[in-house]
């Protein structure tokens, strides 16, 4: 993973499964998942992204 400027989510816990977000090249975001560094790496764009973090939000103030 430390071909990326990865930045660890501030939510996460103790355990090894934690979101791990990068800025792509190409101006887009990148998500990974700890526990599985070498594993798949999603691609999103920065619109896409903002929506989905401000969704969590909302449902965590809401719930």
């Amino acid at each position: 993973m430390n071909e990326h400027a990865w930045q660890r989510s501030s939510y996460c816990g103790q355990g090894e499964s934690c979101v791990h977000v990068a800025p792509g090249a190409d101006g887009g975001v990148k998500l990974t998942e700890s526990g599985d560094p070498t594993g798949a790496i999603l691609r999103t764009t920065p619109g896409v992204w903002a929506v989905f973090v401000r969704t969590l939000k909302e449902s965590r103030a809401h719930g």
